[in-house]
């Protein structure tokens, strides 16, 4: 802790010397009304803060303190303090999130446990459009961004949420909001150039079109610069992507609202791999540079038939493409969803809804990876149901719900939902929930072989002839991995000036994945000739975890604020006596058991701001990656009510340091974080 201290002091003496000149030494503003897109969020009061209407716990706007969920919210004042340049750094603010980077582009994230680059028990969402792969049940993080401006708040769910967003919501949700167009009319540019965060810049501009529509266009440059490795070598793994986008909001008449948006990208990811081969030296290590594309086209429809019923239908299309030589795909994906609302009397709020999604992909195979069949159609049927029923009005409420789906790999899947809500007066929430989940096989798991390590004739561990192929195969038996929650949570506003969210859980999984290892046969091709041990996927695997997560918000004085947030997680994991697995119970030591963080943002003045952000992140033992402490810093002046600076300061305790060890099964070396600075510019117009 002394040497953390030592450090702090130093380097934040040195920021603030650099940053100071930098902004006191600049002509004085021109004093003018607030600019609207950048209101403070302190200036609202805890109480209010509470009320944030939210969506992502019932499908409908409910105050956030009324949630019978585990539920965040990041708004979009906390993106901007913060100081944050992408939506992975943004969630690092989540009590219950795991978020790791392993190389300038590349993400691990997951909520309570399970945590990797194809970390499957995550449903990410972009305003209500699904953003995983069926590939592996994950998120390409690489691939989705948006302007960070443009970004209402970001809700997330720690716990299950499959009752109304289906499988793959076992561990919790994440659904990114973007503003309506009616909030973004006038143009925003912003620009930015550090050491890391090399050059990028966004330009927005929304305009009214007749008397009841309004539309944004936007643009946004992303170019980050290649970390290092561990010896300090630099890696190529720099990033850089440019996209585009539109929205439009159109209110037809009283009741009926259209939304038109979209969105397109192409750019470039780095990476090194290490990869096997057949002959001498038998691993190969490369770096590559990937090319990945994409756009997608979403509209939605909300009709109000009534002030106790109303629907909406939402329809998008998804085009992906990534051309990595161990993860190349292609996918297009559609999707029609409804719900309809109605209050049935006094006692009973009803919602229901059905969906279907269609998606067909098209993968690059190599001799890593293959994929057979290399190309696939699958179709997803959904239907849901949920009764809100208030048992004490404003004081219980209870609400009873289920999903139904039907895949092509494990048939039919249902997952109820149990959630009750005690709210004895405003100040205090207490809530408890059952909920059962599954995360329903990925296309890997059904139809890949890859091949992950070859071992040398001649070795210790191979004395035969022949090279030896280590594999690991997918199998169309695998089946879903289920999860039964308890949760329990609790909500009060202690003082007018201190706001306190506990929830706690205990989880129960049955069926989880397992690696069996099978018998060694002799294969022909490719040549040369060679022997193959392979493991096959297996569902051999059960498992509790446990833990809590708290959240506070505390305003000692009007123009201070501090946000902390705690979670501890504990994974206890057993495999079946006749399991052959080796290597699947190291999850248990591949998620922090501590995770702290401290923001405090401070009004130094009408013009000025001062934000910091210090972490703690506890030691990953299977990964042989050790805890450490992050601070990030940022100074904000406001030259005028269109025109802010800033300059932020991220990593500052350390010169470099890893937070993720390799991929499971696909081997892109892990690259260390380093500290950087930038400096940003923000104009509104």
């Amino acid at each position: 802790m002394k040497f953390y201290i030592e450090n702090l002091i130093g380097r934040f003496r040195r920021f603030f010397i650099y940053a100071g000149l930098f902004l006191f030494l600049l002509p004085p503003p021109v004093h003018a009304q607030p600019d609207l897109e950048q209101i403070d969020i302190t200036e609202l009061s805890l109480e209010e803060l509470m009320e944030i209407k939210i969506t992502s716990v019932a499908k409908k706007p409910q105050k956030m303190y009324n949630a019978a969920a585990a539920i965040f919210v990041i708004t979009q004042d906390d993106i901007r303090r913060s100081g944050v340049t992408s939506i992975p750094e943004a969630l690092r603010m989540v009590p219950g999130l795991e978020v790791a980077r392993i190389d300038a582009n590349k993400w691990a994230i997951t909520s309570r446990g399970f945590n990797g680059r194809f970390a499957n028990k995550l449903l990410v969402l972009i305003d209500g459009r699904s953003v995983y792969t069926p590939l592996f049940s994950g998120v390409f993080w690489e691939m989705k961004d948006t302007m960070l401006e443009d970004v209402e708040r970001i809700e997330v769910i720690r716990g299950p949420g499959a009752t109304l967003w289906g499988a793959n919501a076992v561990n919790g949700v994440i659904n990114i909001i973007t503003k309506h167009a009616r909030e973004t009319q006038g143009g925003l540019a912003t620009a930015s150039i550090g050491t890391e965060d090399r050059g990028s810049g966004s330009v927005r501009y929304g305009a009214k079109v007749g008397d009841n529509a309004f539309f944004r266009v936007y643009a946004k440059y992303l170019n980050r610069d290649n970390a290092v490795f561990a010896g300090g070598g630099e890696a190529d793994d720099d990033w850089n992507v440019t996209r585009g986008g539109f929205r439009l909001d159109w209110e037809t008449s009283v009741n009926d609202s259209w939304t038109l948006q979209g969105d397109i990208y192409d750019g470039n990811d780095g990476q090194t791999v290490a990869l096997p081969s057949l002959t001498s030296p038998y691993l190969e290590s490369f770096a590559e540079d990937n090319e990945i594309a994409g756009g997608n086209l979403l509209t939605r429809w909300k009709r109000i038939f009534s002030k106790s019923s109303d629907m909406a239908l939402q329809i998008y299309y998804d085009r992906t493409e990534n051309k990595d030589s161990t993860l190349g795909e292609k996918r297009n994906t559609f999707d029609i969803d409804f719900q309809h609302r109605f209050i049935l009397d006094e006692r009973h709020e009803i919602m229901w809804g059905a969906g279907y999604r269609y998606t067909k992909d098209k993968i690059g195979n190599t001799f890593s990876v293959i994929y057979d069949p290399d190309s696939r159609e699958d179709n997803l049927y959904s239907a849901f149901v949920q009764d809100d029923i208030t048992l004490i009005k404003d004081q219980l409420r209870l609400t009873l719900g289920a999903k139904f789906e039907h895949n092509d790999y494990t048939g039919s899947e249902f997952q109820p939902n149990a959630r009750l809500l005690i709210t004895p007066d405003q100040r205090h929430t207490a809530w408890a929930a059952v909920s059962r989940s599954v995360r329903t096989p990925s296309r890997a798991e059904h139809d890949v072989r890859i091949n992950t390590e070859t071992v040398p004739p001649g070795s210790a561990s191979n004395p035969t002839s022949l090279p030896v192929l280590v594999t690991a195969q997918g199998d169309s038996d695998f089946e879903s991995e289920e999860l039964v929650a308890y949760e329990l949570g609790y909500r009060i506003l202690a003082t007018d000036k201190l706001f306190i969210d506990i929830a706690t859980f205990y989880n129960v999984y049955d069926n989880l994945r397992t690696l069996e290892t099978g018998s060694t046969s002799l294969e022909f091709s490719p040549a040369p000739m060679h022997l193959v041990l392979p493991s096959t996927t297996g569902n051999k695997m059960n498992g509790e975890t446990y833990g809590m997560e708290l959240a506070a918000d505390w305003r000692p004085l009007d123009w201070w604020r501090f946000q902390a947030a705690y979670s501890y997680l504990q994974i206890q994991l057993h495999l079946d006596e006749d399991s052959m697995d080796t290597i699947s119970e190291n999850a248990e030591g591949e998620s922090p058991h501590n995770q702290f963080s401290l923001r405090s943002s401070m009004d130094l003045s009408s013009d000025i701001d001062l934000d910091l952000w210090i972490r703690y992140v506890d030691e990953l033992p299977a990964l042989n990656v050790e805890s450490y402490v992050s601070l990030d810093a940022r100074l904000s002046r406001k030259l005028r009510k269109n025109l802010v600076i800033s300059v932020v300061g991220r990593n500052l305790l350390d010169s470099r340091r890893s937070e993720f060890g390799t991929p499971l099964f696909v081997s892109t070396l892990p690259t260390e974080v380093e500290r950087s600075v930038y400096g940003k510019i923000e104009w509104s117009f």
